[in-house]
């Protein structure tokens, strides 16, 4: 089983860690190994060499590791002089410490600081060579050149290292803040899709069962208008209410089932509506006839469904607002669209005033979530004409 990797920052750190105890360890190894040296003078050098690891492992590491740049870092540094030039006064071999020192201002300070801690730490171990060696000469030929370089190099590479760190502090900010947009985007497309699905529901059931309810409601008061003087035309609008409502459940179940309309459960569009317009003409004894033209192969169940809820609508606002004596549908398909057309002679209205019903502009919702369009072609007195057209390809 593959053990899991570390966060890139607490790799870089890791390496770190094991250049520092390197480092250090190299050092203390030449500082004891240096036999020019007094023991004394080579024990008390490497009990300051240990007290400098002590204090960065107890204080100056977790100021690494946290990346914290603030007044606890030059606490930090001057403990490190404090520790570092006994050090190198008693025993010169001690300044190879720096290379495990230089490095840490840049963790801590801004490139200048940095740069001017550097400076500092290797100035003392020049300071500290020339108190040794008491010859300018020597020391400007010998630990002179070589602190330049240190301070040099560890400028350069520190400025760069910081440099990197920034660009990857500014990449995981971007990468954050693109987490977040692609979270709120993701609300968002979950709030529209809550949204369109409330409405394409509220479609739906209005399509079905409120429909169906209001049939059953005028086949009921008819019968019951018929109760006392016409039994026969009575039970006729009893039967008629029932099987409304048999289909009306049948609807019901579908909806809830997430199935499509039962009406087309089985059966072809021209099919179901054919069964739709007779049963609406036997509910309202309204003339009304169906013809369909073109149709041959099957059209997506979403067109299907668009088309079967259009003709419905149509139908329910026939029965309660148009008085009408006729009703034609008629389904035509032609290669680059199917439409559907529902016309009545019937009182009309005037299309451009504002309505309060709620049919028409849930078939215009329900039309346009295919790509299709409604046309109302009406005026008082004078029937109405609707047409739904939904592109085939």
């Amino acid at each position: 089983m593959p053990m899991p990797s570390l966060p890139a920052p607490l790799r870089a750190f890791s390496l770190w860690e094991v250049y520092f105890g390197a480092a250090a360890g190299t050092t203390m190894v030449l500082v004891a190994a240096t036999g020019s040296e007094p023991v004394a003078a080579r024990a008390w050098a490497l009990a300051a060499l240990a007290g400098l690891a002590g204090w960065y492992v107890g204080y100056g590491r977790r100021l690494i590791m946290n990346e914290i740049e603030d007044r606890r870092a030059y606490v930090y540094f001057a403990g490190v002089v404090v520790l570092f030039v006994p050090a190198v006064l008693l025993v010169d071999s001690s300044s190879y410490a720096l290379m495990a020192l230089c490095p840490q201002p840049f963790f801590l300070m801004p490139t200048l600081r940095a740069t001017a801690v550097v400076l500092v730490l290797n100035g003392l171990d020049v300071a500290a060579a020339y108190l040794d060696i008491r010859d300018w000469g020597e020391t400007v030929r010998g630990p002179l050149p070589v602190s330049i370089m240190v301070v040099v190099g560890t400028a350069v590479f520190g400025s760069w290292a910081r440099s990197v760190s920034a660009q990857n502090d500014e990449r995981a900010r971007l990468i954050d803040q693109l987490n977040g947009s692609r979270t709120e985007v993701a609300r968002l497309s979950h709030e529209a899709g809550v949204l369109a699905e409330r409405q394409r529901l509220a479609g739906e059931m209005h399509d079905t069962v409120a429909q169906g309810l209001t049939s059953i409601i005028m086949l009921i008061q008819a019968a019951d208008a018929d109760a006392a003087r016409d039994v026969d035309q009575a039970r006729r609008h009893l039967a008629l209410a029932l099987a409304t409502a048999r289909d009306n459940l049948a609807e019901a179940r579908a909806f809830v089932g997430a199935l499509t309309p039962a009406d087309l459960t089985g059966s072809s569009l021209p099919e179901a509506l054919h069964r739709l317009v007779d049963r609406f003409g036997q509910e309202t004894s309204v003339p009304a006839t169906f013809g369909a033209a073109g149709m041959v192969e099957r059209l997506p169940t979403a067109v299907e469904v668009v088309l079967l809820r259009a003709v419905q609508e149509s139908l329910a606002n026939v029965r309660k607002h148009a008085g009408a004596n006729r009703v034609a549908v008629r389904l035509e398909r032609t290669a680059a669209a199917v439409s559907v057309t529902v016309t009545d002679d019937g009182r009309g209205f005037a299309p451009d005033q504002p309505s309060s019903g709620y049919g028409l502009s849930a078939m215009r919702a329900r039309v346009e979530q295919v790509s299709g369009t409604v046309c109302v072609d009406s005026a008082p007195n004078r029937g109405t004409t609707v047409r739904v057209e939904v592109p085939c390809q």
